[in-house]
């Protein structure tokens, strides 16, 4: 069932499988900047493809299911990339669809959860990474965690997670009118004590 050595393929974007239901446009807005950078240049672009590989889980009917880089592949998508390489972490691909959920929920490997933190069903996930919704919160706390908000942490979907957190203390107008005041007020609330159980939680200094 389990890849024990790394196997990869290089699968349409229009072809994977979201495991989530949305994303924080803004920060797919600066991959794609990044990779406007970097197209530039063959090479590098290049090396970029082949260096960001995108985990995925063979599901039902051999689908690609991505586990990881949702706005990565947001991103090229909208800059026009076909094709990504991907890598197959397991095979779940004999599995029936109620089946392969309930086992990508329990991993973590899966975040059924709409824009406003609500968990929906499994079939609210969109089955195109096109169809993902926007989340400014998503946005907010990955910005957060680049301006050393908190720190990376192994905890599946750990931005979101913050993202829950800064959603009840932040107004979302402010996040749209302007973000970089949004970000000063995540900043200081990631210092306090409220949000000590968070992962990646770097204290008060």
């Amino acid at each position: 069932m389990f890849s024990r050595d790394i196997t990869l393929n290089t699968v349409k974007i229009t072809d994977l499988r979201p495991t989530q239901i949305s994303v924080g446009l803004h920060e797919v807005q600066a991959k794609r900047h990044h990779w406007k950078a970097v197209r530039e240049n063959e090479n590098k672009a290049t090396d970029f493809i082949q260096t960001h590989m995108i985990p995925v889980v063979l599901g039902p009917k051999s689908n690609h299911y991505i586990i990881d880089h949702h706005h990565l592949a947001r991103a090229l998508l909208e800059e026009g990339v076909d094709g990504v390489l991907v890598t197959v972490v397991a095979d779940l691909s004999a599995l029936s669809k109620s089946s392969f959920w309930v086992y990508m929920d329990n991993r973590g490997w899966c975040h059924p959860y709409d824009n406003e933190g609500v968990r929906r069903d499994f079939n609210d996930i969109p089955k195109a990474i096109a169809n993902l919704s926007d989340d400014p919160y998503r946005s907010l706390a990955g910005a957060l965690r680049l301006s050393g908000g908190f720190a990376k942490d192994t905890t599946p979907f750990s931005e979101f997670i913050w993202a829950d957190f800064l959603r009840s203390r932040i107004n979302q107008k402010k996040i749209a009118k302007d973000f970089e005041s949004a970000l000063n007020q995540a900043l200081n609330l990631a210092k306090s004590k409220a949000a000590g159980y968070l992962p990646g939680w770097c204290g008060p200094t």
